[in-house]
């Protein structure tokens, strides 16, 4: 029987997507996994991670760590002892694939920086190039030079941890995609969106982004799916469990 992955869970969709269920559900299903190959802690609750000799003794194969309405720069008390543990996690060479806010906890963790990105919000279907470092990455070396992408995000990694590569670029965001070490990665953008949850966070935005000088009905029309990403997903999963065997 294949080892559970463990989904740190940072927060919740909006309120208007819940119907949908929580962020683990949407990574879970877009990574191909089963009910029983995942288990969720949401510390964003106050749920308390595993000890890291749990990590030790191969109790998951690896760690996914979901979005957030969050903001990593308010150092809350959840977020710093998640950081705390994701350092650990990362250095003892645990896989862990970081999401959105995520990512620039992970960043945060590894000691980059994490800050208001000054160009503003980042929404909608995104196209993501890739750096030649990519090339040999096990999770990006498959897929094509571009794709698309859904993001949301107004922060960002503004520096990359001290050894990381940045591995992927948006015309917007400098730092899409990193990896740390062997097996620690952290993505700006959604894989685990569908161009339904993409839709429902523009619409959700509407009033802020027209106040921006965006049209959110253009963002919608320009929303498309992203099975590249999303394929990211199961990258993952292949990779962690190979290495876990």
């Amino acid at each position: 029987m294949s080892r559970p992955f463990l989904i740190v869970e940072a927060g919740q969709p909006l309120a208007s997507l819940r119907r949908h269920r929580g962020f683990p559900h949407w990574i879970r299903v877009a990574a191909g996994l089963h009910a029983g190959d995942a288990v969720a802690v949401n510390v964003e609750a106050g749920e308390s991670l595993p000890p890291h000799e749990q990590l030790a003794d191969g109790a998951y194969a690896g760690v996914i760590v979901t979005g957030s309405a969050a903001m990593v720069t308010d150092r809350a008390d959840w977020s710093e002892t998640s950081a705390a543990w994701l350092r650990e996690a990362a250095q003892a060479g645990q896989p862990l694939l970081a999401i959105c806010y995520g990512h620039q906890l992970l960043a945060h963790a590894l000691g980059g920086e994490v800050g208001d990105h000054p160009g503003g919000r980042e929404m909608g279907t995104v196209d993501i190039t890739l750096h030649p470092a990519a090339g040999d990455d096990p999770l990006f070396a498959a897929l094509p030079g571009t794709f698309a992408a859904q993001a949301t995000h107004m922060q960002t990694v503004l520096r990359a941890p001290q050894g990381a590569q940045v591995l992927a670029k948006s015309d917007h965001d400098a730092c899409q995609a990193f990896r740390w070490g062997e097996c620690a990665w952290g993505v700006q953008f959604h894989p685990e969106f569908s161009t339904t949850h993409m839709r429902g966070y523009i619409d959700a935005r509407r009033v802020v982004l027209q106040r921006e000088g965006r049209c959110p009905r253009t963002l919608v029309h320009d929303v498309r799916a992203t099975p590249h990403a999303r394929r990211l997903l199961r990258r993952f999963v292949h990779h962690a469990r190979g290495l876990a065997r």
